[in-house]
């Protein structure tokens, strides 16, 4: 369903990934774990189509991101790390501009529209300003954005980020009730709830592949495997030193 092969990324003369491959199966939820500033957003952003690798390929459904763009942005619905949302609008009138912007037949939209918001859980403030959400509820409406359409693919950047712990329950329950549905791909810096809501988790460090977890390793001592894993490691041993 995704893949990337030797995928890098420079900043000038810094690479905020080299050489990355990895895959994503059907219907899976893969999270990408890291370190602030390990590269997980670039790859995001570069499986989104917003940025350009400097090397390397990466695929959707066998198609080349970069070669049919239009098309591949049609498979995905992506959440950045900050929701682009148009806080003056209501929830219904934002949606009815994203699927506006992606093609939506109008008379198709009040259903979309109801299938999106019982999805993420929004009926009761259909009608709110966004500006006058709470950030839990901002997040929710930028999981709805990324559903209009029913895209193969979601692609989420620290969808929990700044959530108190009702709200991060509640994130995860949803993530996890959209799993089968799409192929789901994650990132996050925060282990505990990556091992609660992915299926397989790829550790990325300075932009590399450093390891791959899945099934009874997400539950069983992450944070020491973690560690072994991220240039957390070498810190900590310096530090004791």
């Amino acid at each position: 369903m995704i893949q990337t092969n030797q995928l890098t990324k420079y900043y000038g003369s810094s690479p905020a990934l080299d050489s990355l491959s990895f895959t994503a199966q059907q219907g899976e939820v893969l999270g990408l774990l890291g370190l602030n500033g390990a590269g997980k957003t670039t790859c995001l952003r570069i499986l989104s189509g917003y940025l350009i690798p400097s090397s390397g390929t990466c695929s959707i459904n066998g198609k080349d991101v970069f070669s049919n763009p239009m098309e591949i942005k049609r498979q995905i619905g992506y959440l950045p790390e900050e929701p682009p949302l148009y806080t003056e609008l209501t929830v219904h009138d934002y949606l009815l501009f994203i699927a506006r912007m992606r093609g939506l037949p109008k008379k198709d939209f009040q259903d979309e529209f109801e299938r999106v918001t019982q999805t993420t859980y929004l009926k009761d403030v259909r009608h709110t300003l966004i500006r006058c959400l709470s950030l839990g509820y901002r997040k929710r409406v930028g999981i709805a954005q990324a559903l209009i359409g029913s895209p193969s693919v979601l692609i989420l950047d620290e969808p929990i980020s700044g959530l108190d712990p009702v709200q991060i329950i509640e994130t995860r329950n949803m993530i996890r009730n959209l799993a089968g549905k799409y192929t789901i791909l994650i990132s996050s810096h925060i282990l505990t709830e990556v091992s609660r809501t992915c299926d397989r988790v790829i550790v990325i460090d300075k932009g590399r592949l450093a390891g791959e977890l899945e099934g009874q390793e997400l539950q069983e001592n992450l944070e020491e495997k973690f560690l072994k894993l991220t240039s957390l490691s070498a810190h900590k041993s310096s530090l004791n030193q």
